[in-house]
């Protein structure tokens, strides 16, 4: 299946971008500012998604404590499905309020709100008396981290340099295992607690992350994107200038981008109504958004919430009781889950998306296949053999999961989604995502009750489906920036707009410097010829004044008096390179 909108790359200025990103070929860890960039997204952004990660396992190893199946009566069934639910539960109800607090008050102060409410929830958790007390403190949790996620993703794509976007939004979803691996080691080390706090030091362990990106997100910008479209223009310039340029305001490409982006949000705002049903008023937006909450079904009906939820009922299936066993085949589990998904993260940009959704889908449809045969076996035979076969193929799943559904998802949700309506469209992948995980958690304990290992079988016709709509219905969005996806469905008409703005506003910017400069040197030299004296002694304070000051008042070093036009224009481009507003100003009261 072709892209629609696939023309839209091959506009001239985008062109120009892209040329640019491949022309660039200093590694990241060679750009100082970018390194540091890189190094504060992480435990802000990046590491948002090991809350997810701790939640998931926290609740999967809390089982396995026999302290916590005592206070809470053993709990089962539904109880134990609303338990592990309620956490997906709380996100959905959050929801509806996510979109507007990106869109209003930035990326930042999304991250910032979700994660005091997510340090609540833990305490409470931790504090708990009663099942009931300790599902409303799983909804509080589950209601804080959309917040974060879909601030977190965004910005991660937005504030990252085109040629590591797709890694680092690749590697917001490998950090879950990190969550993940360390919930599983912190369970395993307090089962020797022989009293409550053997789940509760676990349940309160799960406001690290939330603290962590509490004391870091105001060390990391906003996103330049979301500057624009609140009229910014000129701290978005300076961000991108810093990040993606070493500061040299000079760059090329940074003209290139801060025009495609500007151009580009303008034709989407211009076209965009700021409301919900902007998301289903074209169709291209349509598709879009069919694509998205099928891709969240997906990321949480493939299987993937039976293991990290119910690890410990499926070894009981297959004959392993042993709580210690139990605790660490999860922990190497988890570990394995770390490994891969890190490597593929590390390899995602190299293939295209589609391609790799495909061999996702088709590589979980023949794990979960084999699965259900050995386990169908094991009950008619109980051989341990054929258990330790299903061990394998649960290992075997993650790595056919990470390849699509966790190293992909939000490189692929930031690249379908126009600015405009980025963070509604994330919001309706995690509605759908968090529906089918509250779906799936609550009736995985009921299937397995009820029918045992056929309830496997269901997610083998799932999958199945899976690959017939990633096949008729993703989209290539594989090797473009995100201002030429930002036309990819829509009429070609609409993308030859965007590019020629884009060009029109790169030709006038190029324009604007040189005669601006010229004007400059003119309006001075001028001035000189009739007031000598004061011209001499103020632009020689301007000269001596120190550049990163922005200030015109320094004293004078020296004497040094400027003469020659030459040397005013050397003087002028040096004070504009560093960013001393106002050049043409501090001269305003001569001709």
């Amino acid at each position: 299946m072709s892209p629609v909108g696939g023309n839209a790359a091959k506009a001239h200025a985008p062109d120009v971008l892209s040329r640019l990103v491949e022309q660039d070929k200093v590694p990241w860890y060679k750009k100082r500012n970018l390194r540091v960039l890189y190094a504060l997204l992480l435990p802000t952004c990046i590491g948002i998604e090991m809350t997810s990660g701790f939640d998931s396992q926290m609740i999967n190893t809390v089982q396995i404590a026999p302290t916590w199946q005592n206070y809470f009566n053993h709990p089962g069934g539904a109880l134990l499905g609303i338990i592990s639910a309620a956490y997906n539960l709380g996100a959905i109800c959050a929801l509806p309020f996510v979109p507007w607090v990106n869109d209003t008050w930035g990326r930042r102060w999304a991250i910032f709100g979700g994660s005091w409410v997510m340090v609540v929830g833990a305490i409470i958790q931790a504090l708990s008396v009663n099942a009931t007390m300790y599902i409303i403190a799983r909804w509080i949790l589950g209601f804080g981290i959309p917040f974060c996620i879909i601030g977190g993703s965004s910005l991660m794509g937005e504030l990252a340099y085109p040629k590591e976007r797709a890694i680092m939004t690749s590697l917001f979803n490998a950090l879950w295992f990190v969550g993940s691996l360390i919930a599983a080691g912190v369970s395993f080390g307090t089962q020797v607690i022989p009293n409550d706090w053997a789940w509760r030091i676990p349940s309160l362990l799960q406001a690290g992350p939330s603290l962590i990106q509490i004391c870091f997100i105001f060390f990391i910008p906003e996103s330049p994107r979301f500057l624009i479209s609140k009229e910014r223009s000129e701290e978005a310039y300076h961000i991108l200038v810093h990040y993606h340029a070493e500061g040299n305001l000079h760059s090329p490409f940074i003209r290139a981008e801060m025009a495609q982006i500007t151009s580009t949000i303008r034709i989407e705002l211009q076209n965009s109504k700021r409301s919900w049903l902007e998301m289903f008023s074209t169709p291209g937006m349509r598709r879009r958004v069919l694509v998205g909450s099928f891709l969240g079904l997906f990321t949480q009906w493939s299987g993937n919430t039976l293991i990290s939820y119910y690890l410990s009922a499926l070894l009981k299936m297959i004959g392993y009781t042993d709580p210690n066993f139990k605790s660490k085949l999860n922990v190497g589990w988890t570990a394995w889950n770390l490994v891969n998904a890190v490597l593929i993260s590390l390899l995602v940009r190299r293939f295209p998306r589609r391609k790799m959704y495909l061999t996702c889908a088709i590589s979980l449809l023949c794990v979960y296949i084999s699965w259900t045969v050995s386990m169908a076996r094991f009950m008619q035979t109980s051989s341990k053999i054929t258990a330790k076969v299903t061990i394998f193929f649960i290992f075997a799943y993650s790595p056919c999961y990470n390849i699509g559904y966790n190293a992909l998802t939000y490189t692929f949700l930031v690249e379908l989604f126009p600015f405009a309506q980025r963070a509604k469209g994330i919001t309706i992948f995690q509605f759908f995502g968090r529906s089918a995980g509250f779906f799936t958690t609550f009736v995985n304990p009921i299937g397995l009750d009820n029918v045992s290992w056929r309830w496997l079988i269901t997610y083998c016709v799932w999958l199945a489906f899976e690959i017939v709509f990633i096949y008729f219905m993703f989209p290539e969005t594989y090797g473009r920036t995100l201002e030429e996806l930002a036309f990819l469905f829509e009429d070609q008409s609409l993308a030859d707009e965007a590019a020629a703005k884009v060009e029109k506003h790169l030709q006038q910017e190029l324009t604007d410097w040189d005669s601006g400069q010229k004007s400059v040197v003119t309006h001075i030299t001028a001035a000189h010829s009739k007031y000598p004296s004061e011209v001499d002694e103020r632009f020689s304070r301007w000269v001596a004044a120190e550049p990163e000051s922005g200030s015109w008042d320094g004293t004078a070093s020296g004497g040094i008096v400027w003469h020659d036009e030459n040397e005013i224009r050397q003087q002028t481009e040096r004070k504009k390179r560093s960013g001393v507003p106002g050049v043409e100003d501090r001269f305003s009261r001569w001709p």
